[in-house]
């Protein structure tokens, strides 16, 4: 049985692109970082965290298999107190249409990074897998208007960052290198990879599946897939 510990509609509808059937349970957990926590470290920990918990709701956990992730934004914002006079801040999902609009300004047409960290937990066993996917994006020069439009739509709010990459209308991403899902939230290929160390494999063609998807062409799935 493949648990996804996450109620993310677009976590959801990713890993539906795999063939494999799955159920929700949906932890609740501290999603704060730790004081010095490095933003790494925080999604990894958190991934796990999230796939024991979701393991503990479950009545016949023995014969699952946990997925879990954590997705966060790590942009280099100004900071006089530090050497470099810049710091690395974690941006979670915004409070409130104010930390929204903070956020999105702080990201117009400046390059950031996004990191998920991925959990795969076999309940029979206790066996745990767990990975770091990293892409560096940068948003384009959205205008005032267009921002404040995306931010009444109430879209941000659950966002890692204030931002959707695959929102129609809003489109605030000019480039990235990297994995396309992972910014949405589940790095499909990674997380194939992963399971198929555990004798599980996708039942379809998933690079293909995602591009198809996503409408964007993958340059790094072979990577991905091939990873140790």
């Amino acid at each position: 049985m493949l648990v996804l510990a996450s109620n993310s509609p677009r976590r959801k509808q990713l890993l539906a692109l795999s063939g494999w059937s799955f159920i929700v349970a949906v932890p609740q957990v501290d999603e704060r970082p730790l004081p010095g926590e490095a933003p790494e470290e925080y999604v990894r920990r958190l991934a796990m965290t999230k796939a024991e918990a979701a393991m503990r709701l479950l009545d016949k956990p023995n014969s699952a298999v946990i997925v879990a992730a954590d997705t966060t934004v790590v942009a280099d914002l100004p900071d006089k107190d530090a050497p470099s006079g810049v710091r690395a801040a974690i941006l979670g999902k915004p409070g409130d249409a104010a930390e929204a609009e903070w956020m999105l300004r702080a990201l117009r047409g400046r390059m950031h990074r996004v990191y998920t960290g991925l959990a795969v937990l076999r309940a029979e066993d206790g066996k745990r897998l767990s990975t770091l996917v990293v892409t560096d994006v940068l948003m384009r020069e959205y205008s005032d208007e267009e921002m404040m439009a995306y931010i009444a739509s109430g879209d941000p709010l659950d966002k890692a960052g204030a931002y959707a990459i695959q929102h129609a209308d809003f489109h605030p991403v000019q480039k990235l290198q990297g994995c396309y899902a992972n910014v949405m939230g589940l790095p499909l290929c990674h997380l194939v990879r992963m399971l198929s160390q555990l004798g599980l494999e996708s039942r379809e063609n998933i690079y293909e599946s995602c591009q198809q998807e996503t409408g964007v062409p993958c340059q790094v799935y072979l990577h991905a897939l091939q990873q140790q």
